[in-house]
C-alpha cells in the first residue's frame, strides 16, 4: 500500500493484517512516520517514480494495491495547486502505470467527499454531482476519472471510497493522528485543551442549530475495515464502483468542543473566526450504498467515542511518533 505509515494508511494496514493478508508499505515518510509502518514490511520510496514502485511490486509479490499517498490540505492546495497535481494526479498515474505493467489488477484508493464540491443535497449519495471547488477535490476527482480507461486497456478494477471527516485513534492504542500542521478540528481541539494554541472556530452564523458547520465524523478504524471490505468484494467480484464512507449523522464544531470537554474534563478554549471561503454548513454522506453492497456499518459511530480514542493516544504520545 502507499502512503501506508500515513493516519489512514497505517489503520488499514493494521485491519489487513488482522484479515490475514501480507502488507507492504510504501511510503517517502515526508508526511508519514516509520514507527507507524508497523504492520508489514516497510519500503522507502516515492510515489511518482514508476520504476522503483515496479520494483517494490515484482520483489514483494504484490497482487493488489490500496493507494493512500496524497496531500490532503485543502487551504494549501489552493495556494500550491501545482504540488497537488504533481504528487495527486501524477503519483497516482505512476502507480497505475507500474500496476499495469506487473499484471496487478485490484486498486482500492483513497478519494473524498471533496470531490463533491457544494452540496445540493444532503445527505450526499453517490450520485450525488461532482464539482470540486478546490485543487484537492479536483486532484482526487482527476484519478477517479482516469480508473475506467485503466480498467478498459489494463483491466485494472477499482473501488474509490470518499471518505466524509476521518477522526479518532486505534482503539487499542498503537497507531494515531500525527500531523505536521495537523489541520483536523477533533485533535487541534485536543490540543487547545491540552495547553496548545486555542482552537479557531470559523464562522456561528451558518443555518444550522447551533450555528457551526456542520460535518460527518467517520472512525479511522472503521475507514480501516472499508478498505479490507473494497478489497475483499474486488477480489470475489472484479466489480468496479465508488463509496461513500461517513456515518450518515453530522455532529456542529460546538458538540466537538462539548464532547472534548466532556472526555478530557478540560475547557477548550477557542476563539470565533470568520468564515473560510469554500466551507459548506452541513456536509455528511448517505452510507447506505457502502452498507448494502460491502456490508459495511461503522462500530465507532458515537462521537464521544470517537473523541475517547483520540484523547487516549494524546494522553499516551503527546508528541505523536515523535520523528517530526
Amino acid at each position: 500500500m502507499t502512503g501506508g505509515a500515513g493516519y489512514i494508511g497505517s489503520h488499514a494496514a493494521k485491519a489487513l493484517r488482522q484479515a490475514g493478508y501480507s502488507v507492504v508499505v510504501y511510503d517517502n515518510l515526508v508526511a508519514g512516520h516509520r514507527g507507524a509502518a508497523a504492520f508489514g514490511d516497510f519500503v522507502e520510496g516515492d510515489i511518482t517514480d514508476a520504476s522503483a514502485v515496479r520494483e517494490a511490486l515484482r520483489k514483494h509479490d504484490v497482487f493488489a494495491v490500496m493507494h493512500f499517498a496524497a496531500l490532503l490540505d485543502v487551504g494549501e492546495s489552493v495556494r500550491e495547486p501545482a504540488r497537488y497535481y504533481r504528487n495527486n494526479v501524477t503519483g497516482a498515474l505512476s502507480v497505475l502505470e507500474a500496476m499495469a505493467a506487473e499484471s496487478v489488477k485490484p486498486f482500492v484508493f483513497s478519494s473524498t467527499c471533496a470531490t463533491y464540491g457544494e452540496p445540493i443535497e444532503t445527505p450526499i449519495a453517490e450520485t450525488h454531482p461532482q464539482t470540486p471547488i478546490n485543487s484537492y477535490g479536483e486532484t482526487k476527482l482527476a484519478v477517479e476519472r482516469a480508473l475506467p480507461h485503466f480498467e478498459r486497456a489494463y483491466g485494472i478494477h477499482s473501488i474509490a471510497l470518499r471518505y466524509f471527516n476521518a477522526a479518532g485513534a486505534d482503539p487499542e492504542g498503537e497507531i494515531g493522528e500525527d500531523h505536521s500542521p495537523e489541520i483536523h478540528v477533533i485533535p487541534r481541539a485536543i490540543d487547545a485543551a491540552s495547553g496548545g494554541p486555542g482552537l479557531q472556530v470559523f464562522g456561528d452564523d451558518y443555518p444550522t442549530p447551533d450555528g457551526t458547520c456542520l460535518r460527518d465524523y467517520v472512525h479511522v478504524t472503521d475507514l480501516a475495515d472499508a478498505h479490507v471490505r473494497a478489497l475483499d468484494a474486488l477480489i470475489e467480484t472484479d466489480r468496479s464502483g465508488a463509496y461513500n464512507l461517513g456515518t450518515g449523522h453530522p455532529h456542529s464544531v460546538r458538540e466537538v468542543i462539548d464532547a472534548v470537554e466532556r472526555v478530557t474534563g478540560r475547557k477548550v478554549p477557542w476563539t470565533l473566526a470568520p468564515r473560510r471561503p469554500g466551507d459548506p454548513a452541513v456536509l455528511y454522506a448517505s452510507p447506505q450504498k457502502a452498507h448494502a453492497e460491502l456490508h459495511w456499518t461503522p462500530r465507532y459511530a458515537d462521537l464521544e467515542v470517537i473523541v475517547r480514542t483520540a484523547w487516549d493516544w494524546h494522553r499516551t504520545h503527546p508528541t505523536g511518533y515523535g520523528d517530526k
